[in-house]
């Protein structure tokens, strides 16, 4: 039997990948929760006052909980403020536990240990697929349900159950449509944002022309290129397609994938128009990539990173500020409707406990997301979170057309593998595309090597 990930909405119908595109993240994106820690107030069993929100927590005095994550600098420190905030409300002790990738194989050694976090933050759909099938992962309970349930679309819903049943609470979403480019580069350059990925392609040799390097590819982290390649092949091949190949009902040999790798390496294939060339880009981390675009002054390393809303933490570690150095354009369209790739963490509770469910309810709820909403670098697929909050104009508009995108959006693909193929360092697709920077040319190679990839992780 095909091995596939409990995850895109297959009894849905999705009208088209380019919703949020033509809504509101199609408006220029160049434009430039309360303390409460009274523990009065609550109900007879022990329960936190609500807040404005509805959100109800109890109190856990002497309770102590871990997560684990595999977020890192700012959007570690981040989200360890929205865990404070728990803790303020409950009274519980909450441990931050860095997680490597893959973060399957990492809880797996908890697991073993007998010492596994309370709750995870998983990066795909196919890895809580995996945490329930390996009976780590837990339902959540009435609570948490509920919150979810007021604050989040079907679809949100949909892509954290496995077997009809809810496991995940999508806390961090991100849009991977975008392309950051330096402004002050582009203006001298004289070129203007794309919207077509010939467009794009005039513009880079606009940019090389004026003696700036068009862009930087974060090529030594691998999901970075698995993103690149999505963008293409849905934009390319269209919806329909896209979710065959996601679960591995079309071979990674078909001529779609063909077409979208020969299109990649329009721009792969151009050593002098990536920084560093093609061996620099391999040994260049996300972060550097970012760097290389917002650092410099007028003559950086590169004039464009392509990659999705969580950018602006990076750009704020430069001198760069979001709406007028750095500015941003919707991944261009190629041959068809322009592409919108979205992405997230869902939070899964492996002990179940009241503390572990009151935790899941807090990450479900709109006064946890306007906190990290406030700080930058982040977005929430939770409708009801205050679009005000965000901090800039540029991602208050991310942020609002993912929420006005509803169900219409299409989610990583490799984050619905098995994390074998589509989310392991050093193997599967990551490797593979990594070959494919290093070697453009060999589309039939990379091909072949996808599809033997692939049909050892789904098992067919």
């Amino acid at each position: 039997m095909r091995r596939t990930s409990n995850t895109i909405h297959r009894s849905r119908t999705v009208r088209t990948a380019a919703v949020l595109a033509a809504g509101a993240l199609a408006l220029s994106l160049t434009a430039c929760g309360g303390d409460n820690d009274d523990d009065t107030g609550g109900d007879a069993r022990g329960t936190a006052p609500a807040t404005d929100s509805g959100v109800s927590l109890p109190r856990l005095n002497g309770t102590t909980l871990e997560v684990a994550a595999v977020w890192t600098g700012p959007e570690q420190a981040n989200f360890k403020k929205v865990l404070a905030e728990f803790e303020k409300r409950t009274g519980a002790k909450v441990t931050f536990v860095p997680a490597q990738d893959p973060i399957i194989n990492f809880l797996g050694s908890k697991i073993a240990g007998g010492a596994p976090p309370d709750v995870a933050m998983l990066p795909q759909p196919g890895a809580i697929k995996q945490a329930v099938d390996k009976g780590w992962a837990k339902p959540l309970g009435d609570k948490a349900l509920a919150e979810l349930t007021k604050n989040y679309s079907q679809g949100w819903q949909d892509i954290g159950k496995v077997g009809g049943k809810q496991y995940g609470v999508y806390y961090k979403a991100a849009n991977k449509s975008l392309v950051w480019y330096n402004a002050t580069v582009l203006e001298n350059a004289g070129a203007s944002e794309p919207k077509t990925w010939d467009d794009l392609l005039k513009t880079a040799r606009t940019v090389y022309d004026s003696g700036v390097t068009p862009f930087s590819v974060a090529g030594a982290d691998g999901w970075p290129l698995t993103d690149w390649f999505e963008n293409v092949y849905l934009s390319q091949a269209g919806p329909e397609k896209y979710d065959q190949l996601a679960r591995h009902e079309i071979k990674w040999t078909d001529p779609s994938v063909k077409e979208a790798l020969t299109t990649l390496a329009q721009i792969w294939g151009k050593d002098d128009w990536l920084a560093g060339g093609r061996s620099g880009a391999l040994q260049t981390s996300f972060t550097d990539s970012v760097g290389n675009t917002f650092t410099g002054g007028e003559q950086p390393k590169s004039a464009m990173v392509y990659e999705g809303d969580f950018v602006q933490v990076n750009i704020a570690q430069t001198k760069a500020k979001v709406g007028e150095q750095a500015k941003v354009f919707p991944f261009p369209s190629v041959g068809g409707a322009a592409p919108v790739v979205s992405g997230g963490d869902a939070a899964v509770i492996l002990k179940d406990s009241e503390g572990a469910q009151a935790l899941a309810t807090w990450l479900a709820s709109p006064d946890a997301a306007q906190i990290q909403a406030k700080l930058g670098g982040y977005l929430s697929p939770n409708k009801n979170v205050d679009a005000s909050v965000y901090p800039n104009d540029v991602q208050r508009r991310i942020a609002e057309a993912l929420v006005a995108s509803g169900d219409d959006f299409r989610f990583d693909m490799s984050d619905q593998t098995p994390q074998a193929f589509g989310g392991t360092p050093g193997k599967g697709e990551w490797k593979i595309l990594q070959d494919f920077l290093k070697n453009p040319s060999d589309v039939a190679g990379t091909q072949a090597k996808l599809e033997a990839a692939a049909v050892q992780a789904y098992g067919s």
